[in-house]
């Protein structure tokens, strides 16, 4: 099993983002492996001062005490103006972990989209970097089955900005727009028409 574990971060000018909810996070995997020494992520950040940053910080359970590091990238958004659906019964990433395989191969197969929409058991998940929400006129919704419940997306049902729902497939057209949310885009709203995102 991966016992190597990661946080992606966002940093802009040396401030980080929610780190709370990172750290509340990382704890719960902790937790889940039975480890008590928990570390305080906020210090082993120091992003650049100018520019915004993804900070990857991985931990490795696989070892007593447990390692992290922390490494720093400049941040290129990616366009996401189109999505692929794809069906998996058996994927399972429900741990934020180096161990992407599964994903991988269903981005692989994307073909001329940008990046895919997994679906499991005939229900919405996510895609491969990012939740997803679905505006239904009235208010915004995420699928209840993600593949990983991610900090963004934690910290806006929190909010009381989305709402969570198990999401049948055959329901995408009921919705009128689309939105990816993530530690780095925050909430993202696609501008494109929801009848032409999906390919």
């Amino acid at each position: 099993m991966c016992k190597i574990f990661l946080e992606t971060i966002r940093a802009e000018d040396g401030e980080v983002f929610h780190i709370s909810y990172h750290q509340k996070r990382y704890e719960s995997v902790l937790k889940k492996f039975g480890v008590k020494e928990v570390q305080n992520l906020s210090l082993y950040l120091n992003p650049p001062k100018n520019g915004m940053y993804r900070c990857r910080l991985t931990y490795d359970l696989s070892k007593e005490p447990h390692q992290i590091d922390v490494t720093y990238y400049k941040y290129i958004k990616r366009d996401i103006a189109s999505l692929k659906l794809l069906y998996d019964d058996n994927i399972e990433y429900s741990l934020k972990s180096t161990c992407r395989e599964e994903l991988d191969k269903l981005f692989a197969k994307r073909g001329e989209c940008d990046d895919v929409l997994i679906i499991k058991n005939s229900f919405i998940t996510d895609t491969s970097i990012a939740n997803i929400a679905f505006y239904d006129l009235q208010r915004w919704i995420t699928p209840a089955l993600p593949l990983l419940k991610g900090t963004t997306r934690q910290r806006l049902l929190e909010e009381g900005k989305i709402f969570e729902k198990k999401i049948h497939v055959d329901e995408l057209k009921n919705f009128s727009n689309v939105a990816l949310m993530n530690a780095m885009i925050d909430f993202d709203i696609i501008t494109k028409n929801i009848k032409d995102f999906f390919c």
